[in-house]
This record gives structure tokens, C-alpha cells and sequence, in this order.
């Protein structure tokens, strides 16, 4: 999965964005109450550590 990909299932489990940097994302969660960072590197995938520390923060199955 790449960047693009896991930002649209994360907008539509509900998360949404709440800061931008020059190479990263902050996105807080509804579900959790956390909020986790996610590359703006769109057409890179997503390293499976990365991927796995997403879905415990997001809450959602990815």
C-alpha cells in the first residue's frame, strides 16, 4: 500500500489531518484519541513497521 492509498482509508475511517510539515502528516484519530504521523511521500509504499504502528494508532483495520 503507498501513501495515497492509506490516506484514503484513513479519511474514510474517520481520521483526519491536523497539522502539515515539509515530510510528514499528523492525523489524530476519533477512535483512539491519538495522533500518529504519516509521510508525505504519496507514490512510496509504506514500510510494514510504519504500516503496523499506523493501524494500532488509527484504530482501523488497513
Amino acid at each position: 500500500m503507498n501513501h495515497g492509498e492509506l490516506k484514503r482509508k484513513l479519511k474514510a475511517g474517520g481520521c483526519y489531518k491536523v497539522a502539515e510539515g515539509k515530510r510528514h502528516e499528523r492525523w489524530y484519530s476519533p477512535k483512539t484519541g491519538e495522533t500518529f504521523s504519516v509521510g508525505r511521500h504519496n507514490q512510496q509504499e509504506v514500510a510494514s513497521g510504519t504500516l503496523k504502528s499506523i493501524r494500532n494508532s488509527s484504530g482501523l483495520e488497513l
